[in-house]
């Protein structure tokens, strides 16, 4: 390893989480055997409501990127890409989703400058999707 290299790995070792002010948190969520009914843009928007009430967030835009209006480009795509991704914008940060309609599964990070009702949204999260919570992580942002 060169020395540069050396002094940077260093840098990160010393780097101490506890000494410093915490800005927020991110909830991770991935769920496997989910209902692919409710991976559509009136379901996640149903989501996204709840999941702001529940965590006291103001919800502001929202954005799908997903295959409506585009049959032919959904049956051309891999089953590892076949669902909907959006970002709702939220004054103190985002909520974010990724759905694999053939594979039944949800991916969703939810971060904010405040604190989460990290048990409350992951409970509500299994029921909405009717779905198996299968890995989680509450994340410090310093």
């Amino acid at each position: 390893m060169e020395a540069g290299q050396r002094g940077k790995m260093e840098r990160l070792r010393s780097i101490r989480e506890a000494e410093m002010e915490p800005y927020g948190e991110e909830l991770i969520l991935d769920l496997h055997n989910c209902d692919p009914t409710t991976f559509t843009r009136e379901s996640i928007e149903g989501y996204f409501k709840h999941i702001a009430d529940i965590n006291k967030m103001e919800r502001c835009d929202l954005h799908y990127w997903d295959y409506q209006d585009e049959p032919e480009e959904y049956k051309k795509a891999p089953k590892h890409l076949k669902g909907t991704s959006a970002i709702q914008f939220i004054t103190t940060s985002d909520i974010r989703i990724h759905t694999l309609d053939i594979l039944k599964k949800v991916f969703i990070n939810i971060f904010t400058c405040n604190s989460l009702k990290a048990i409350a949204t992951i409970l509500f999260t299994e029921n909405w999707f009717k779905g198996n919570l299968v890995k989680w992580k509450l994340v410090n942002r310093i």
